[in-house]
């Protein structure tokens, strides 16, 4: 129950045995570089191409991008993170009642990744919400604290248009109409998750999350503006810090636009990692197809009398792949791929 909640229990000096990775598998903190070369989009650029040519760079060589001038105000990204650290500061009965380890539920207060189905942990607690349509979802969401629901659906509102606009730049920099990538994942959902990454006493033993990829269409993270933890591999073989920018957006393309784009545009592998001296927010918001959504690549895409590089099938069908799995294994579109068929 929410007693397994590490915001509800007291700091360890010592990593309990259930969160430490085998060796083969930590984080190697010292070996992880910095990238002076991350992707920065600068939406406000008057130069439409531009923008366009450097977002389509970015999802070839990187598979993520970081957003400046967005659109969206400086004060919201902040009440976001402010609320959600206050929410996860609330005593243990108001979080007991959000609490599930039900994966398929829609709003819920759980840890980890898949408690039910991990040997190890993760040093995470977070707060999955979906948001859209909001009047849906909106009623059954926190009351407490009493302006959670006022900002986080502000915040909600506006992290999709922006997200429908990235949409767009993404498929006009692939060569399609604006609308293609918008059409053929249909009327999308949206969820989000309120990360909270407690003060570790031992980061180079555990994860916040190991590395893994998204499995719906396009992330939009908010980091923490004072603490890092995102990390992304580049290039397959080393791990990049990223690091937070004030107002700043983290987008990360998830398995479905790799579908989309024929492979041409990566799904990136990433992970977060966790402090020994800080406690760590995040807020990723996720833009998904509609279950029902087939999802194959663009026709625009495959040439002619070329066999695309995965087979159709709908978002269902992956979703529930994905999370019958474990988080870091093998990329989950491998099992798409149209060579499986053969």
């Amino acid at each position: 129950m929410a007693s397994q909640l590490l915001s509800t229990v007291e700091h360890r000096e010592v990593l309990p045995e259930n969160y430490i990775r085998p060796e083969s598998d930590r984080p190697r903190l010292a070996e992880v570089t910095t990238d002076s070369n991350v992707p920065l989009i600068d939406l406000a650029s008057p130069d439409k191409k531009r923008v366009i040519a450097e977002i389509g760079l970015a999802c070839r060589t990187y598979g993520f991008f970081q957003v400046i001038n967005h659109g969206i105000e400086g004060e919201l990204l902040d009440k976001m993170m402010a609320v959600g650290l206050q929410f996860f500061r609330l005593p243990p009965e108001e979080k007991e009642k959000l609490y599930s380890d039900e994966p398929a539920k829609k709003i819920r207060l759980s840890t980890s990744f898949n408690v039910r189905k991990e040997t190890v942990h993760n040093w995470r607690d977070y707060l999955r919400l979906h948001c859209h349509p909001l009047e849906e979802f909106l009623p059954e969401w926190p009351s407490n604290p009493e302006s959670f629901k006022e900002i986080v659906s502000e915040y909600c509102r506006e992290v999709r248009q922006l997200g429908l606009r990235l949409l767009g730049m993404i498929s006009l920099s692939l060569g399609l109409e604006e609308d293609c990538i918008e059409k053929a994942l249909g009327e999308q959902e949206q969820h989000m998750a309120v990360n909270y990454y407690p003060q570790c006493p031992e980061p180079d033993l555990t994860y916040g999350l190991p590395k893994h990829t998204d499995p719906n269409a396009l992330t939009i993270l908010l980091q923490d503006p004072n603490v890092a933890g995102l990390q992304v591999l580049k290039d397959g073989d080393h791990w990049i810090a990223v690091s937070p920018r004030p107002n700043s957006f983290v987008v990360n393309l998830g398995d479905q636009l790799q579908a989309l784009s024929n492979g041409e545009y990566k799904s990136v592998w990433h992970r977060a990692v966790v402090n020994a001296a800080q406690e760590r927010m995040s807020v990723a918001s996720f833009l998904c197809p509609c279950n029902s959504a087939v999802i194959s690549p663009a026709a625009g895409l495959v040439g002619d009398g070329d066999a695309p590089v995965y087979r159709s099938y709908t978002y269902d069908e992956y979703y529930k792949k994905f999370w019958s799995r474990n988080l870091d294994q093998e990329h989950c579109l491998e099992l798409f791929r149209t060579a499986q068929l053969q």
